[in-house]
């Protein structure tokens, strides 16, 4: 091949990597074109109500989905209503629907901001509120609904004051249009003591968890799972007072309802028994704590592996036989951890372990430790086999709802020995 051939290959060569590159960045304009077609698409099909008479005559059944700024906060009893005016909601003992339109916009919200695209969910959520506020009335509870979602960003970009201010303002509007007892109240206080709590004013935060808890077990009974979620969170603020008879009294109960209603297997019940040891653990009664550890792993073993047995022994019981036979010169078999997706099951393997420790069973504590960390490799392995490493990436860059579950924001950390 002459000269002139060698560089009219490489000038062709050049040509066809900078025409693909052009060609993908095109159609990545084309896609994200398309994502923002489809976006106001979808604002367009939001419509509000011109006037207040037309949102009269829109007769639809509304029930309180209170304000899913927070996972666990749905309100699953829905009650029929007729449309009603704004002022005469608080008159009325039935609930408020969110309508589909708000929900939908929820959802996009949420995927904006899961993407950390903030400066696309803030404006649509200034938006829909500047247009509910201009249809329907600042003390409208859809425009309560809308604060919430708006609360739930700037809680994400770690902007606590504003939520705060959000969440304070939402409170007022459903008191006045739902009533002082309805369940979004309760919602919306249980948020605004979570708020409080993260930023450590337990002081501030405890009097809205209670009042949230009197309102649930008025309208939902005392022995309903949300009670319990709510016994939770206040046992949680208590603890961070140093309030532990309190702190027992709370978590025990919330722990009866759930073994009651949701069953032994369900995975409240680990997660409650595991903060109630650490509430043990601050008190020094660590036999105790040992004990509920214990219970958590061997019925998570039962569950995946079946019933305990001579050759089916849960990782507690294969460690501390370890301890026991640590100068036979036996070689240790790597152990199976149940259920290990399950960050209780991981932080249990780690606190029992520093138990181990403090009682000088430093080869039982390493066969935990050992545990945990395959455990927690594992479970690493399976979220990005199952495309879920982006997620896990994102989540550790910022506060994600997914951070918020089960609203334990005060869960307790890892005993040291």
């Amino acid at each position: 091949m002459t000269q002139d051939e060698k560089r009219e290959n490489a000038w062709l060569r050049d040509e066809l990597a900078n025409t693909q590159k052009k060609l993908q960045a095109s159609e990545q304009l084309v896609a994200q074109l398309k994502e923002e077609r489809k976006n106001l698409e979808l604002m367009v099909s939001v419509e509000w109500c011109n006037n207040r008479d037309q949102n009269e005559s829109c007769k639809r059944k509304r029930t309180d989905l209170a304000i899913k700024l927070f996972p666990d906060e749905e309100n699953q009893d829905k009650i029929k209503m007729s449309s009603t005016p704004p002022s005469q909601f608080a008159n009325q003992t039935s609930g408020y629907e969110i309508p589909a339109r708000l929900r939908t916009l929820h959802n996009l919200v949420i995927q904006y901001a899961s993407q950390g695209r903030y400066e696309v969910a803030v404006p649509l959520c200034k938006q829909a509120l500047e247009d509910l506020e201009k249809t329907s009335g600042h003390d409208h509870p859809d425009v309560a609904t809308m604060f919430n979602t708006l609360a739930l960003v700037y809680r994400d970009q770690n902007k606590d004051k504003e939520a705060a201010n959000l969440l304070n303002d939402a409170l007022s509007i459903r008191g006045k249009t739902l009533g002082e007892n309805h369940p979004a109240v309760a919602a919306t206080l249980n948020n605004l003591a979570v708020l409080y709590g993260k930023r450590g004013k337990y002081k501030d935060a405890e009097p809205l968890c209670k009042r949230a808890l009197e309102i649930r077990e008025e309208v939902l009974g005392k022995d309903h799972p949300d009670v319990a979620k709510q016994l939770s969170n206040l046992a949680l603020l208590c603890q961070n007072q140093g309030k532990y008879d309190e702190v027992e009294k709370y978590y025990q109960r919330a722990l009866d309802i759930y073994e009651a209603k949701l069953g032994h297997d369900d995975p409240k019940v680990a997660k409650t028994k595991k903060n109630l040891a650490g509430c043990y653990l601050k008190q020094g009664r660590y036999a105790e704590a040992e004990i509920l550890y214990k219970q958590v792993l061997t019925r998570a073993h039962e569950r995946e592996f079946g019933a305990i047995d001579s050759k089916n022994k849960p990782i507690w019981q294969v460690a501390e036989e370890s301890e026991q036979h640590k100068y036979d010169n036996r070689e240790d078999t790597p152990h199976e951890a149940a259920n290990v997706d399950s960050p209780t099951v991981i932080t249990i393997l780690k606190n029992l372990g520093a138990l181990y420790r403090r009682q000088g069973m430093l080869k039982a504590a390493e066969t935990l430790e050992d545990c945990a960390m395959r455990s927690k490799k594992e479970a690493y392995d399976l979220a990005k086999q199952t495309k879920g490493s982006q997620l896990l990436t994102s989540n550790e860059k910022r506060r994600s709802e997914l951070m918020w579950d089960d609203m334990e924001f005060l869960d307790d950390k890892s005993i040291k020995p």
